[in-house]
């Protein structure tokens, strides 16, 4: 029974950790051998009871989760072309822990002037998507990413449906930290991708509960519960469209920096079936990689880890990857005529230490850094 009470605990708002479960079979184990009442026999039958036990609390699995409120997300098969065209978009891909890659890059571009007006993310790349375009900078969210562990964000469950994650504690989290700000409300215009259950297909959420969204859209299958929302469940975006580029272009952006975090290859001693999911997700990814402007791949390593240091390597690689390639996605952004001010200062500086610190394409010569007028005239419109 002690394990019902447990269970029920978890419904008012507590968590129940598979690490807490484990250190309660380990007491039971201890108590035995210091009394001497258990031996080996004795420890299998207290393991049954303890079967017994779970079997005996089915009623208090959690039923499936079914948003209905009225500022419940609103799904979208596409995404319509947006009035004001995102100038640059920011697309961050799934990736799990890996996602902490993403942090270093947005630090990067930040530091570095890129005004980034739509953002668009799917998993771990949606919980930082609606993160920044509610107005934190990334050494913000850093400082967020290094405080709690696992239970900050994840409600372990024995008795969550279909998973041991239920999610109610990071679409809380999500909403706290956004002050309770719908999606279309966000100071930056975003986008949060997840998969329908039912077919796999993308969907795109652009207005309604920021923290519903981003529990769908990082519904690991088997960990974290599904999410229904209206009646209509979804899970892990990364299932349907792990780097939704295509969800950019089709809201218009005119420039799109996509954030790809998986690693390049699978080492020989992958299983098989961790091969295929990672060719699944291969298949998923070049079509949307083929459709950005400019890509930054941070490498990371293939088998990430829930771990402090593992997130700290991450955001590393994602900061130097980031920070290599800076140059030529400055000129880039320049040549396409999708730049700041901060941007050309940043050219021009590279050239002409001495250019004015004007914004106007007369106050630098364009062509000492490589910048046709037309895209300078473009970029200053």
């Amino acid at each position: 029974m002690m394990l019902c009470l447990l269970s029920s605990q978890t419904a008012h708002g507590s968590v129940v950790s598979l690490f807490a479960m484990n250190g309660l079979i380990h007491t039971i184990y201890s108590l035995g051998n210091r009394r001497r009442l258990l031996n080996q026999v004795g420890a299998v039958v207290v393991l049954l009871a303890l079967l017994l036990a779970l079997g005996a609390c089915a009623s208090f699995r959690y039923a499936p989760f079914d948003y209905q409120q009225a500022d419940a997300p609103v799904p979208l098969e596409t995404i319509p072309k947006m009035e004001n065209a995102p100038r640059v978009a920011l697309v961050l891909g799934a990736g799990g822990p890996r996602g902490y890659a993403h942090i270093g890059v947005m630090r990067v571009l930040e530091e570095a002037g890129v005004e980034v007006d739509l953002v668009v993310g799917t998993s771990v790349g949606a919980l930082l998507a609606v993160l920044w375009a509610h107005g934190l900078d990334a050494a913000q969210i850093d400082q967020l990413s290094t405080q709690g562990g696992p239970t900050t964000l994840f409600d372990f469950s024995l008795f969550a449906d279909r998973g041991w994650v239920r999610g109610q504690r990071l679409q809380d989290y999500v909403n706290t930290q956004l002050e309770n700000t719908a999606l279309e409300a966000l100071p930056r215009r975003a986008i949060v991708v997840a998969a329908r259950r039912e077919d796999q297909h993308a969907r795109f959420f652009q207005r309604g509960n920021a923290g519903v969204a981003v529990r769908a859209s990082s519904a690991m299958p088997g960990i974290i519960s599904p999410v229904g929302i209206r009646g209509i469940e979804y899970e892990d975006g990364d299932m349907a469209l792990p780097l939704a580029v295509s969800a950019a272009r089709d809201a218009g952006a005119r420039f799109v920096i996509a954030v790809n975090v998986y690693p390049r290859q699978v080492p020989e001693d992958a299983s098989s079936g961790s091969r295929a999911q990672f060719e699944r997700r291969i298949r998923l990814i070049e079509p949307e990689v083929a459709m950005a402007d400019f890509l930054i791949h941070v490498d990371t390593p293939y088998r990430a880890s829930p771990r402090q240091k593992f997130f700290t390597t991450s955001r590393a690689l994602g900061e130097a990857q980031a920070r290599l390639q800076l140059a030529d996605l400055l000129a880039a952004l320049a040549a396409a005529g999708e730049a700041g001010c901060r941007v050309f200062w940043a050219l021009a500086k590279r050239s002409r230490p001495s250019s004015a610190r004007t914004c106007t394409p007369t106050s630098m010569d364009m062509s000492s850094i490589g910048i046709p007028m037309e895209s300078a005239m473009r970029t200053m419109r």
